[in-house]
């Protein structure tokens, strides 16, 4: 390996969301790494879901891209 190319490696503590703290190796420059999101708090894993409103975005959709109405012939 070619020398003075690579980051550092150091030990980080990482903090997760449900206040459990770890430790790890990390070319990351700070000390430690705070997580909002982990096993305990993620919709995949909770297996609750978070409803978007979509009919919004779809309005705005058709309203952009949609079929123009047909012109009235008087």
């Amino acid at each position: 390996m070619k020398k003075d190319i690579h980051p550092e490696y150091q030990t980080v503590t990482v903090k997760l969301a449900d206040g459990t703290e770890f430790q790890t190796r990390s070319t990351m420059s700070s000390d430690t790494y705070v997580s909002e999101v982990d096993s305990t708090n993620h919709p995949f894993y909770t297996g609750k879901r978070q409803f978007v409103d979509t009919a919004g975005r779809v309005e705005k959709f058709n309203r952009r891209y949609g079929k123009k109405a047909a012109a009235t012939e008087e």
